[in-house]
């Protein structure tokens, strides 16, 4: 009878030191992904410059950067608020609660009506811009960022970068907007 209190007890906490240093395995990989998705400063600029078809000196806004590297990728998901699929209306409101710290609606149409429209010549690192993809009204937003490019998540590839001068949003752009 001892012996199988000693058997079971030591099955017992065999077990139980086995689970514990499996979840701090899957804290540690979990933690060891978080890192490998941030990159230093430099190699941040670097990156984004060649992409963006700018200068190392012109992206300053690290923050901003970071976010689009962790989240770049993401695939879409209509409604979607998190890494296991978000639209593009999230993402903006996402992006602006972790970069701008400011609270935005979460769908397109709201945030029409949340930013000053402004002109497409005038828009600067952070400004809204707005698509009709659906052939009826403004159905799409994304952020712009430098040369015409902006972050947004497609419906085909995720989360992504564009270029507003190319053929499609060219024919869909609507407006840009600055957040009040």
């Amino acid at each position: 009878m001892v012996r199988n209190i000693l058997k079971y007890t030591s099955l017992f906490f065999c077990g139980f030191c086995l689970l514990s240093c499996k979840h701090q395995q899957t804290v540690a990989k979990t933690t060891e992904r978080s890192k490998t998705n941030k990159i230093s400063s430099r190699s941040l600029q670097k990156q984004y410059s060649d992409r963006l078809g700018v200068s190392e000196s012109d992206i300053k806004n690290e923050k901003l950067y970071q976010f689009i590297n962790e989240w770049q990728g993401v695939g879409y998901k209509y409604g979607g608020k998190d890494k296991n699929g978000i639209d593009c209306s999230g993402l903006t409101s996402t992006l602006y609660s972790k970069v701008y710290n400011k609270t935005i609606s979460c769908s397109t149409k709201s945030l029409v009506g949340e930013v000053k429209k402004i002109k497409e010549s005038d828009l600067k690192e952070g400004d809204l811009v707005f698509f009709n993809t659906n052939g009826k009204s403004i159905s799409h937003v994304g952020v712009f960022l430098q040369n015409n490019k902006f972050v947004h998540a497609s419906t085909k590839k995720g989360v992504m970068i564009s270029d507003m001068t190319e053929p499609y949003f060219k024919k869909t752009y609507v407006m840009s907007g600055r957040v009040k």
